[in-house]
């Protein structure tokens, strides 16, 4: 594993390009945008104020970046470093702006969730859907591009409209059998819509392309209800992570639970590895030391370097207690993705921080838990092959696949705390990024048994 040198980064915004040739990073108002190759810079462009959001359109020509406070959006291209494109959207503010799949218009979310207003970068004109919802996940595209649905919210009910992207003529209109939609995703081949309730209720409903409600599901009643929602890259289950600390799996030809994943606080099942983070100060010959010490040698005095050991079972995790009357509570399942193989699912107990459970997908069971030393902040697949990314928030970034588990960490002057990180498509690098600083980190492949 090799790394590069430290450049400047704010709000930890670090994007690769669709195309993956470019990589783009801001610096309050400026956006540079690097070769993925050698990382000399190609363009830098000049925003009118700190930029709070990027985001490259499905054919890497442009570049969109967002500033919110000022409610403005500016496009920038590639091709023609001279061409320019500024989006005011004035006094109707502006909270999300996103890109179609054709990389040609622009979608703007103005405050309040009064309207979307969406930009044609080619015809300049203007068209405006009215009443989204205001919620987290309130757009969706299908995977190839020709469908967007919206949650809307009108007469205090709940709609989805289903629009063809290529002209944004409505194709179908109906309401959702939810009291607060909260969010709606897109099976990958682009047949089913999956939309959830409030986390109040929990409440699943799927819906074919015509709008045809397919299936209801609920595991109870009368509790906080669904949390984090994630698809296989196959279509063929849907995972549903819940405040109840599971994780139930839906299958595709019948719409019902085939399995429920629990999250105890204590693995005692021997055929289940654990991997336990430790953390060990190298070793320093007292009769060598001279004060005062060298730089090299003040920070190994001071450095710790950590490893992964295999525990034996029983194991208990640390297990937080969530805090009952506050919003939001620290509980349940707060994020899950599958491997892009579709063999092994990731998921994260919010109640137990420092862990994160990889299981089998074909068995359906327990496969691997790794119990790292600090709150795990972000994982993420391998674009390629079953190999997951995580970060804790410290100078560490960490590895898993079947092979084995391992720790590395961040060679950089300084502390270099990796709060967030990217993978670039082809699998063989991928960006860390802190608070102030990213860095690339390349990877040599492992050959996929």
């Amino acid at each position: 594993m090799n790394f590069s040198e430290v450049f400047k980064l704010s709000s930890l915004l670090c994007k690769f390009s669709p195309d993956g040739k470019y990589l783009a990073s801001c610096v309050q108002y400026r956006l540079i945008v690097r070769d993925v190759n050698n990382l000399q810079i190609l363009q830098l462009y000049t925003c009118l104020d700190q930029i709070q959001y990027i985001e490259w359109s499905s054919d890497s020509l442009f570049i969109l970046c967002a500033m919110y406070k000022r409610g403005i959006v500016q496009v920038w291209s590639l091709e023609q470093p001279d061409w320019h494109c500024k989006i005011d959207e004035g006094s109707a503010g502006l909270v999300a702006s996103c890109w179609s799949p054709d990389g040609r218009h622009i979608l703007n979310t103005t405050e309040f969730y009064l309207r979307i207003t969406v930009w044609s970068l080619c015809t300049k004109s203007v068209s405006y859907i009215k009443y989204p919802k205001a919620c987290q996940h309130g757009i969706a595209f299908t995977k190839d591009g020709r469908y967007m649905a919206l949650a809307e919210r009108r007469d205090c009910k709940d709609f989805i409209s289903l629009f063809v992207c290529s002209d944004w003529q409505l194709l179908r209109h109906f309401d959702t059998e939810t009291q607060d939609l909260s969010g709606i995703e897109w099976a990958p081949n682009g047949c089913v819509l999956a939309v959830w309730d409030t986390c109040l209720e929990y409440k699943i409903l799927l819906y074919s392309l015509d709008g045809r409600l397919l299936s209801t599901y609920s595991a109870y009643e009368w509790s906080l209800g669904i949390k984090s929602v994630a698809w296989s890259p196959s279509s063929q289950f849907l995972a549903i992570g819940s405040y109840d600390e599971k994780v139930r799996i839906l299958n595709h030809v019948t719409w019902k639970k085939i399995t429920e994943l629990e999250h105890p606080a204590t693995i005692a099942n021997p055929k289940i590895i654990v991997y336990k983070e430790m953390e060990k100060s190298p070793r320093v010959e007292t009769e060598s030391l001279v004060f005062p010490p060298a730089r090299a040698q003040a920070s190994s005095l001071f450095s710790t370097q950590s490893k992964y050991d295999i525990s034996q079972v029983p194991v208990s995790l640390q297990y937080v207690k969530p805090v009952a009357d506050r919003a939001n509570p620290r509980i349940g399942i707060g994020m899950l993705a599958f491997s892009p193989d579709n063999c092994f699912l990731a998921t994260k107990n919010d109640n137990i921080p420092n862990a994160i459970w990889i299981w089998d997908v074909q068995k359906l069971k327990l496969f691997v838990v790794l119990e790292q030393l600090y709150a795990v902040q972000l994982f993420q697949w391998d674009p390629r092959q079953p190999r997951l990314a995580i970060c804790t928030g410290n100078s560490n970034v960490y590895l898993w696949s079947p092979a084995g588990c391992v720790s590395v960490q961040v060679p950089m002057e300084g502390d270099f705390q990796v709060l967030s990180l990217c993978w670039h498509s082809s699998g063989d690098s991928m960006a860390l990024m802190s608070k102030d600083n990213f860095c690339m980190c390349y990877l040599e492949r492992e050959e996929v048994k």
